[in-house]
């Protein structure tokens, strides 16, 4: 790895935008040893199966047998024989990931060790580092002034596009979530695993798409939270600003009630987003920008592992 992706101080880093924190080399293999195993299982389990013969390579054609999918039949030999023959082709052998990732303008709020931007840099690093293995892909979807797509690409080359991208990527604009998962629909087309790094604020006009995303790939969901967003500090009178619309607000966080409110309605509000991704079927995890985000991102994609 370069310094870009294991040195928080690298070009271009400030106090206020440190960077995702330093990623040490063994931290990264056993992520990597982590997503490997996941790759492995959606090759040859889910991936195979759920998807067996979507891919070009004809293995073989056999006898039709009771369940088979009827849009697979061999009509050549089934005309020659007489008796119905279908097609068993195999799966693509490469995995593609997809990362679809948050630089909208919330995005640079951080009252933690890092602005939530940092924190989906470094998933960003830790997750290409161990998708680009062994011949896999990683390609990249990032909406914030605007939605811009980086195509799937193999090895460093990619894993450096997509950090360049990120960088590049004004913040705030146009770009929403629902944009680039509409986006993810229309490009996404081989059988991929799809990961969303967002912090998930504003309007849950994205369920559509996403529902759609996951009814043909593997989609995880990985939030990023700020601890200010779950409950207010004892600091007086604040002048609050939603980064997304500009509206401001006044407020005296030395009233015990305001305070207990607010937590409250953080609380209903991210639950509200926990159910709304379980009814879809995606998987999600939260990661803050206090501490250390890598090991609950691996503990999570290794519970993924086990449930596969």
């Amino acid at each position: 790895m370069t310094s870009t992706a294991t040195d928080p101080l690298a070009p271009g880093r400030t106090p206020e935008h440190p960077g995702p924190g330093p990623l040490s080399p063994s931290s990264l293999r056993a992520l990597e040893l982590t997503v490997g195993r996941r790759v492995d299982g959606l090759l040859a389990g889910d991936y195979r199966s759920a998807f067996a013969g979507l891919g070009s390579e004809l293995w073989q054609v056999r006898p039709y047998e009771p369940g088979d999918d009827v849009r697979r039949i061999e009509w050549n030999v089934t005309a020659r024989t007489g008796e119905p023959h279908v097609r068993v082709e195999l799966a693509e052998r490469v995995l593609v990931t997809w990362l679809v990732l948050d630089a909208s303008a919330s995005m640079a709020f951080g009252t933690g060790d890092r602005p939530k931007a940092d924190v989906a840099e470094g998933v960003a690093i830790a997750i290409g580092y161990a998708a680009t293995r062994r011949g896999n892909r990683l390609g990249t979807i990032a909406f914030g002034d605007g939605t811009t797509v980086e195509p799937p690409r193999q090895g460093r080359r990619a894993l450096l596009d997509t950090l360049q991208l990120l960088r590049d990527l004004p913040a705030g604009g146009s770009g929403t979530l629902r944009d680039a998962l509409e986006l993810g629909d229309r490009v996404i087309r081989q059988r991929a695993l799809v990961i969303v790094v967002s912090d998930f604020r504003g309007p849950l006009d994205w369920r559509a798409p996403l529902l759609r995303l996951a009814g043909r790939h593997t989609v995880l969901a990985v939030e990023v939270r700020d601890p200010r967003e779950q409950e207010l500090a004892d600091v007086g009178e604040l002048r609050l600003v939603d980064p997304e619309t500009g509206r401001q607000l006044r407020v005296d966080t030395s009233d015990r009630r305001l305070r207990e409110r607010f937590a409250a309605a953080a609380a209903t509000e991210r639950q509200a987003l926990a159910a709304s991704l379980a009814s879809i079927g995606v998987r999600h995890t939260a990661l803050s920008t206090e501490g250390d985000w890598l090991r609950p991102l691996a503990a999570f994609l290794r519970r993924r592992e086990r449930a596969a």
